[in-house]
């Protein structure tokens, strides 16, 4: 099995540095439709078989359940802390891969996440493939199997989780996939967003219905 997982916190902490933009609640909204392209991405893409949401946040979990995502409680202890365990969970259950997805790649798309597989076969499938994001974070990290490097997510974790990779001697590479690169976390990211040509279409929609939203 071909496991994949979209961690997403408490919709009342996230994005903080929307709200000199967005009010709270369009906050949370825009959080629900990001996850909600991100499911149907994962959804849409071939070699996954099961796409789970790790949340400690029941709005969060009735979405993902209404998206026909298998909902993983989050236990605390923080992002990568969560991960881990979703992840023993998953393995547990038979994944042989783990995807991991942010939930606020909001213009994710399926070829794009068809190319971290394909990269993983030119490894022998086994190894971590990462999709970069701009920021030198990770947008999305392949492993498999699912535990054969650790969660490194966070500032500079695309480099973090390279290094780890070294460490232990695992195949590992790094793709710059476009759909990929841009999360959506800062003001300057709305217009952004809204331009993409294809992908995202419940956050492009929500966007677009706001009053002065980004050109």
């Amino acid at each position: 099995m071909n496991a994949s997982l979209v961690p997403v916190g408490p919709l009342s902490a996230g994005k903080s540095r929307l709200e000199g933009q967005l009010p709270r609640d369009t906050i949370e909204s825009l959080a629900l439709a990001m996850l909600g392209d991100v499911v149907e991405a994962l959804h849409a893409t071939p070699e996954v078989d099961r796409v789970a949401v790790v949340t400690p946040d029941p709005r969060v979990a009735e979405a993902s359940r209404a998206a026909d995502a298998v909902v993983l409680e989050d236990h605390g202890g923080g992002l990568n802390a969560s991960l881990d365990a979703a992840g023993r969970e998953l393995l547990d259950q038979g994944a042989r891969s783990l995807l991991v997805v942010l939930g606020d790649v909001a213009g994710a798309r399926p070829a794009d996440l068809s190319a971290l597989y394909g990269a993983l076969a030119e490894l022998g499938g086994r190894g971590a493939v990462l999709a970069a994001a701009r920021d030198g974070g990770t947008a999305a990290l392949l492993r498999s199997p699912p535990d054969v490097i650790p969660n490194r997510f966070g500032p500079d974790s695309a480099r973090a989780h390279g290094d780890a990779a070294d460490a232990l001697g695992v195949g590992f590479r790094r793709l710059e996939l476009p759909s990929l690169r841009v999360d959506l976390d800062r003001a300057e990211d709305l217009g952004e967003i809204l331009g993409l040509a294809e992908g995202a279409a419940r956050t492009r929609a929500l966007l677009a219905g706001l009053d002065g939203s980004p050109a």
